[in-house]
């Protein structure tokens, strides 16, 4: 049975001068340990490769995701089997298939990673920027700036622990056409775009470059990192970007756009392919 993504607490109400006691609902918080089964010369070596703080639910994407936006996997045919530990549902075992063995060495990361920071626990800045597969792919992408006027609204209508909790980051993932195709929600930003990435490699629909990328809050290095490994050109958020998000957005060719509401938004970069 998986866990809840939120939890009914009591709470004191405080208005004005007054209080009254009420039900209140918060956004889950637990550590998930990702772990790794491979064979090597012939031994199963069973490695931790990283915990990070989530809100429970598509953690089997989520792990996924992450070793894929980190360059340890890179096609569904490396994975015999990714499953929660039956014995702790805050363990996610991924399976390699035979003769695969994970990049490890790509993954200078360490142990630790909090909810907040997907790249803090990185052991140098150049090994921050995961190498895509997807970068060197042309396109003629052309979207009418209309379309994304009411992408924001169709996000917070599907955002159901968002509403309940107002405590969670999503990324909403859209066809050309304004339709939402996915949408993965979490207390860290990076990993509901790490569900989300996760969920379309299993899916095997990578590299997700007919697609836009929606992210309901700022939009940083991290995440547009990790768009990039996944193939997506067009990134829009509802918050700033970062320099350094602009920076590698420029590199990569991506079309990032910032501030996104009901009748606005800032391009950043790759303007080409918004048609105004």
């Amino acid at each position: 049975m998986q866990k809840s993504a939120v939890r009914d607490i009591r709470i004191k109400k405080v208005n004005n001068e007054s209080f009254t006691e009420e039900n209140d609902l918060i956004a889950v918080e637990e550590p998930l340990e990702i772990q790794v089964l491979y064979q090597s010369e012939g031994q199963l070596v069973r490695k931790s490769i990283s915990v990070t703080m989530r809100t429970p639910g598509n953690d089997e994407e989520l792990a996924t995701g992450f070793l894929f936006t980190e360059g340890i996997l890179h096609n569904p045919n490396q994975v015999s089997k990714v499953e929660t530990d039956i014995w702790d549902e805050n363990k996610v075992l991924i399976t390699f298939a035979d003769q695969e063995t994970p990049r490890l060495q790509t993954a200078e990361r360490n142990f630790y990673t909090t909810s907040s920071c997907g790249v803090c626990g990185k052991s140098s800045i150049d090994a921050i920027k995961t190498v895509s597969s997807f970068t060197d792919q042309s396109d003629d992408l052309s979207v009418s700036a209309d379309l994304f006027y009411n992408l924001q609204n169709v996000l917070k209508k599907q955002q159901e622990v968002f509403q309940n909790t107002g405590g969670l980051h999503a990324s909403g993932l859209f066809d050309l056409e304004g339709n939402l195709i996915m949408l993965r929600e979490d207390v860290g930003r990076h990993n509901a775009l790490d569900k989300l990435i996760g969920a379309s490699f299993l899916q095997d629909k990578l590299p997700l470059d007919q697609n836009i990328l929606l992210l309901s809050g700022r939009a940083s290095f991290e995440l547009i990192q990790k768009a990039s490994m996944a193939g997506i050109k067009i990134v829009a958020a509802i918050g700033a970007p970062s320099s350094l998000a602009l920076q590698l957005a420029e590199e990569f060719g991506m079309t990032l756009i910032g501030f996104l509401g009901k009748n606005r938004f800032n391009i950043y970069s790759g303007s080409s392919r918004i048609r105004i």
